[in-house]
């Protein structure tokens, strides 16, 4: 079961990239892959706080299913959309992430170590109810905001 969801996923962001690219997306490809796996991570995360703050009704296998979407993303290899060269440095307002982030001393994979963690114990209670949702998205957000914070231009 798990083969198939992270199957589907990865058709999910591979659609995603290819439909940009098809577009007439003339950038970078790394950038849009990464761009995509962030959507997809965006998505799930909205269906399980849209619960947790009421705005939707609750549905535990759909919180589920988010859930477990977002422990999939965790372990999918990043590595060819996450390399030197990409940055908003060398592309400009095409992406909004650091130098920072390639450079020695960097924390992005214990933070994405940390994020793996968070949306394992996520989805281990995602089902028990909205009750048990709410204090298992904060780490989660802690671990998006870990990374943002030194590794992403602000829009601010």
């Amino acid at each position: 079961m798990k083969f198939l969801l992270t199957l589907a996923l990865s058709a999910t962001i591979a659609a995603t990239a290819s439909t940009a690219f098809a577009g007439g997306h003339d950038g970078n490809p790394a950038v849009t892959a990464r761009k995509a796996h962030m959507q997809i991570y965006q998505h799930n995360l909205t269906i399980l706080g849209n619960m947790v703050r009421g705005n939707a009704d609750y549905d535990a296998a759909a919180a589920q299913a988010a859930a477990d979407n977002m422990v999939i993303l965790t372990t999918l290899n990043q590595s060819t959309y996450w390399i030197p060269g990409t940055t908003n440095a060398e592309l400009g307002d095409e992406t909004r992430t650091l130098p920072a982030i390639f450079e020695s001393g960097s924390t992005a994979r214990e933070i994405g170590g940390q994020l793996a963690a968070a949306t394992v114990a996520l989805a281990a209670v995602a089902s028990d109810g909205v009750e048990a949702i709410g204090p298992a998205l904060g780490p989660v957000g802690a671990s998006c905001t870990a990374c943002h914070r030194p590794y992403r231009i602000s829009r601010n």
